[in-house]
């Protein structure tokens, strides 16, 4: 098989590939003792029919089509290896020539990565981010703690208020009817948490325990049952149970119930030092990210829209796992949502674009530094997943195949170049 590059504008490049007339003829020689079995000719036994049989009686090029798909992949595949091509979508085929005695002449226009100009790379400039935090934070924390170890408290001296837990019966009916799912004993509700409809809870505030109250609420155009949605009911409803949340004291009991410390200003400070931990590491990521988006807006390319395109497929998929673990599905997204796979697609444009344009900047200047992963870095990244996901390291190989390792070295590439551009980066305070 020949080939040759007989044109490139821009991204585009076409390739012209000959096949020989000899192997045009294997290739149909082999479909054809492949597909024999498929013809029923009478006078002949099916899978017997010689092959001048059926090509005088279907037309001489009854097998070409698929002779032609079978010389394709590997045709295509040896015309890109040769060439040094780096293809980025499908190719546009069109045969050119087909015939027992000249053989094929297919023509493919290949979409390839583009050429990329990036300069002045190193030494980027990046505002520093200080790590403070704030005593108010670690309120917040031992805030938290307090909520989680707050205990509910019976009341029985004073009518419900907002942020009251209630234990009610209640039963609803539309028109006097009542309906399905609009009764229940013995439930709990906590006022203004939003557990029900709108208007429910609100005139729940003021009853007093015992008492029966009658609530008037319109179900939301926009509710789940189509048979309840905009429609007015009236709920029965009998306070059984007032109940108000109380918060453990703030002081050093406290540090003793929930932690191994002694004194409240023991739990503080190690809130405060964990805290203090956790945002150094999002200010690190922050700042690395600062010096990528500072090296990419270097970088000049005309980007091929099947890139994006393709990006944003992989982003489809990932968005599509993501749904799925949590039980739903981009099907059920979109009608929950109301929206349309397209608009979805076109929401990712802007970050679709940014990644291509994230991962050819990493690529070049990963080219021009010689940045390479070493066995020792492929190993020391096994020892990293093996200890994060508290296996051994010889199962961490078996999962990642070793046939599967490029994708690892691709990723620690991309990690040790953003780590050399953050090493060269200026920040300034």
């Amino acid at each position: 098989m020949a080939f040759e590059m007989i044109k490139k504008e821009g991204n585009n490049v076409t390739v012209q590939m000959t096949v020989s007339a000899e192997a045009f003829e294997k290739a149909i020689q082999n479909v054809y003792s492949s597909t024999k079995g498929r013809y029923a000719i009478p006078g002949f036994r099916k899978g017997k029919v010689p092959r001048s049989i059926i090509e005088k009686q279907f037309g001489e090029g009854v097998f070409f089509e698929d002779a032609i798909n079978d010389l394709l992949p590997g045709s295509y595949s040896e015309a890109v290896d040769g060439l040094a091509l780096d293809p980025v979508a499908q190719p546009d085929i069109d045969v050119k020539e087909v015939s027992k005695e000249n053989g094929l002449v297919i023509e493919a226009v290949v979409i390839v990565k583009p050429e990329v100009a990036i300069d002045n790379y190193k030494g980027v400039d990046v505002k520093k981010i200080e790590t403070v935090v704030s005593e108010e934070e670690v309120d917040q924390e031992i805030e938290k703690i307090r909520e989680m170890n707050a205990r509910l408290v019976s009341i029985e001296d004073r009518p419900v208020q907002d942020g009251d837990t209630l234990t009610i019966d209640y039963a609803g009916t539309i028109d006097g009817i009542a309906f399905d799912g609009g009764t229940a004993q013995g439930q709990q509700l906590v006022v203004g948490s939003g557990q029900f409809i709108p208007g429910f809870e609100e005139q729940l505030i003021g009853a007093n325990l015992g008492d029966h109250v009658e609530v008037k609420v319109t179900f939301p155009e926009t509710y789940h049952s189509e048979d309840l949605a905009g429609k007015e009911a009236v709920f029965a409803v009998d306070v059984h149970g007032i109940r108000v949340k109380e918060l453990p004291a703030l002081d050093d009991e406290l540090a003793k119930d929930v932690s191994e410390f002694d004194t409240l200003e023991e739990l503080r400070a190690d809130y405060r030092a964990k805290l203090t931990e956790t945002a150094e590491k999002q200010n690190e990521m922050a700042l690395r990210d600062s010096v990528i988006d500072a090296v990419v807006a270097k970088l000049e390319a005309d980007i091929p829209d099947a890139m994006v395109e393709n990006e944003i497929d992989y982003m489809i998929r990932d968005f599509d796992s993501q749904l799925r673990y949590q039980g739903l599905d981009l099907d059920g997204y979109m009608k929950f949502t109301g929206s349309k796979l397209e608009d979805l697609k076109e929401q990712m444009r802007t970050d679709a674009l940014a990644r291509v344009r994230t991962t050819l900047a990493i690529e070049e200047i990963s080219k021009r530094e010689a940045i390479s992963v070493t066995d020792e870095d492929l190993e020391n990244e096994f020892v990293r997943i093996a200890e994060r996901q508290g296996t051994d390291v010889e199962n961490v190989k078996k999962v990642f195949a070793s046939d599967n390792y490029e994708y690892l070295k691709n990723n620690l590439v991309t990690k040790k170049t953003v780590d050399f551009l953050v090493e060269q980066a200026n920040f300034a305070e």
